[in-house]
């Protein structure tokens, strides 16, 4: 197992940062993030992580071009062939939302630069044929959230969940995931509904949902839209435990939920649990680094998956980095195709948020030991056992 420990403490005791620096850096890293917008609150923390990161890449001089799409895939798309076009980036790291990182497709596979997302749908790396071999995904993919939700769900007696979700490509992946995963240990859908982003009101869909009955309800959104689905559902007395996905896993989503949000039950991945991981965690040294560093300069409680997965980035990219430089220089498509390769070469390398192990198949690389089952209490995320 590869230690990240030299790279947190470099990383991170970093005080002096550019998000960009010197005009004629070796290495050129082009980053969209939606720092504006419905998913700024995860756009801001993945930018906040990313200033964190050492001014070199596995001994080059690195340049990090950082641009925000508002949230906005047609925006997050220009943005994408601005640093490729203009700017001659030497990877993508972003965008932020499953359906910027799906359009983004076209653009890097024609330009042959690969794409370290950082979403949590896995539409963009799977199945890994045509564009898709130039995308990478940071974090856990929905699949093995579903996993250890529908799990855990099974172990604590509920049969029946209805679903509401974004009406999107995020909310897609996850009821299709869903389905799968509850099928297997028998859990029955029993009501369907998707919301907006933007929506003011899920008045409607909650009503309907709770006609049906359920055990329990998922809500599939992320950031804090997906608060407005479960504090309508609590506003109009439904009692049953509340499901979300790891999309939520941010401060302002319990500031903003308020007592509504208390006793959430959701998938989450090491970072935003970190604290309160079992000592024996393999992720546990490498995310208590960071969540302590971040906080050190962020503020107490403000660390997310968000910005674990930004994190995760830089070791991602030294790693492959390292191998890639042996054989061709930044700024030439003949690097972008060698880091490509390299990227699917990660093996046991500890990050933040898990234990990498790439391959041509495996564009995340996750194992379970990136998916951990966490629950909000006394207005703080910790893990809880299954």
């Amino acid at each position: 197992m590869v230690s990240t420990a030299a790279f947190l403490r470099r990383a991170f005791a970093c005080a002096a940062f550019a998000l960009v620096s010197a005009a004629h850096a070796d290495l050129k890293v082009g980053i969209d993030l939606s720092s504006t917008g419905p998913a700024a609150v995860i756009g801001i923390t993945s930018k906040n992580a990313i200033q964190m990161w050492p001014a070199t890449i596995a001994g080059q001089k690195a340049q990090y071009i950082v641009l925000d799409d508002g949230t906005d895939p047609g925006k997050a798309v220009a943005n994408i062939r601005k640093l490729i076009d203009e700017d001659h980036v030497d990877v993508i790291v972003g965008p932020n939302i499953t359906p910027a990182a799906l359009a983004a497709l076209d653009p890097v596979a024609a330009s042959q630069t690969p794409m370290i997302t950082l979403i949590g749908s896995a539409s963009v790396v799977e199945p890994q044929e045509g564009k898709r071999v130039w995308a990478f995904k940071m974090a856990q993919t929905d699949g093995a959230m579903a996993d250890v939700m529908t799990r855990y769900m099974a172990n604590h007696g509920v049969k029946t969940v209805a679903f509401i979700g974004f009406a999107d490509s995020y909310g897609d992946s996850w009821l299709n995931e869903f389905k799968r995963f509850a099928e297997l240990r028998h859990i029955r859908l029993v009501a369907t509904e998707r919301f907006n982003r933007n929506d003011a009101s899920v008045t409607g869909q909650v009503l309907k949902l709770i006609a049906a009955k359920p055990d329990a309800v998922l809500v599939a959104g992320a950031g804090t839209p997906a608060a407005l689905p479960q504090r309508t559902l609590v506003e109009r007395g439904f009692k049953g435990p509340i499901y979300q996905t790891h999309g939520i896993a941010t401060p302002e989503f319990i500031r903003l939920g308020g007592k509504e949000v208390e006793g959430t039950l959701f998938p989450t991945q090491p970072v935003v649990v970190a604290r309160t991981l079992p000592a024996d965690h393999p992720a546990k040294k490498a995310a208590l680094a960071f969540v302590t560093a971040y906080e050190d300069k962020y503020g107490p409680g403000s660390v997310t998956q968000f910005a674990g997965d930004a994190a995760g980035v830089y070791p991602r990219l030294e790693d492959a980095v390292a191998r890639a430089l042996k054989k061709a220089q930044p700024g030439t498509v003949q690097f972008r195709v060698a880091l490509r390769e390299e990227l699917e070469h990660a093996h046991e390398l500890v990050v933040p948020n898990g234990v990498v192990n790439t391959s041509a198949k495996d564009h995340v690389g996750l194992d379970q030991r990136a998916s951990v089952m966490g629950a909000i209490r006394g207005g703080k995320f910790v893990f809880i056992s299954e």
